[in-house]
């Protein structure tokens, strides 16, 4: 796997299931068709949102100016099997950044550090740019019968590295405080709209 890129990418937990909701229903119907391999409608969208299981299953997401979810990744992880499944998705507005690339890698990693044996994809033969990203990602790819496989064979060794996870969850912390604080600032008056308003009073 090539280098991580400079893109926080953050672990989603319950809370912020809404915004994963967000983040789908935004999607057109054709991206709702190639990263669910069937359509979705809107409140098929909400469903799976609200049944994600966050104790089973991790998700990772990026998040956009607006500090709305930009890009989410789904890891699907079977203890059973030492497999997990990987979907994720990318908002058309924010592609063409890396942030596909910076899901894929942070669903490796973690899969590979919780010693799990390898990393499944499954879409659409014509989704394309899937395709393009397990392959530039090192994924064995199969074609068949309009669908397609994707296999990475994890070896914690070479995908892991428990440091490299931790200090990958600090840039994602570092980021948040970062957008609390710029939340946090712009809620307060600027300084000529302040005094206006001492003005307006006096």
């Amino acid at each position: 796997m090539p280098a991580p890129a400079a893109i926080p990418v953050h672990r989603l937990g319950p809370r912020h299931a809404p915004a994963v909701a967000r983040h789908l229903l935004r999607l057109d119907a054709e991206d709702r068709r190639l990263r669910f391999g069937r359509p979705m409608g809107d409140e098929a969208l909400r469903a799976y949102a609200a049944g994600i299981d966050f104790e089973r299953d991790r998700l990772f997401g990026i998040f956009g100016a607006e500090s709305e979810l930009a890009g989410v990744a789904h890891l699907a992880m079977d203890d059973a099997t030492g497999q997990a499944e990987l979907g994720l998705s990318v908002d058309a507005a924010h592609r063409g950044r890396g942030y596909g690339s910076a899901l894929l890698r942070r669903a490796v990693l973690h899969a590979a550090n919780r010693g799990y044996r390898a990393l499944y994809m499954h879409c659409l033969a014509d989704n394309a740019a899937m395709l393009h990203l397990a392959r530039k990602a090192g994924l064995r790819t199969v074609v068949s019968a309009g669908e397609a496989d994707a296999w990475l064979a994890l070896d914690r060794a070479r995908h892991g590295g428990a440091l490299r996870e931790a200090l990958e969850d600090q840039f994602a912390l570092i980021d948040h405080l970062l957008r609390q604080q710029h939340a946090w600032f712009s809620c307060l008056p600027r300084p000529d709209q302040a005094a206006a308003n001492r003005a307006s009073v006096s």
